[in-house]
């Protein structure tokens, strides 16, 4: 089985997308609704919240702490 390396940068832009359209939604519905768009999505998991990849289905990185709440 082959695993990728984490790519840092592309976690840091997919972050900066995810709290960008947390800024520009009026609710959490539309929040998660305009990152379905980008292809993310938000899952509450035992460990927090995680920005996941939903062609892939796969946990990219966690929710920053100040927007899990929300969540």
């Amino acid at each position: 089985m082959k695993h990728e390396a984490p790519d840092f940068e592309m976690t840091r832009k997919v972050c900066e997308i995810v709290m960008r359209e947390r800024e520009m939604a009026l609710s959490d519905r539309e929040w998660k609704f305009r990152l379905r768009g980008y292809g993310y999505g938000i899952r509450d998991t035992d460990h927090g919240c995680m920005i996941t990849s939903l062609l892939k289905g796969t946990e990219l990185c966690a929710l920053p702490e100040d927007q899990a709440e929300a969540a």
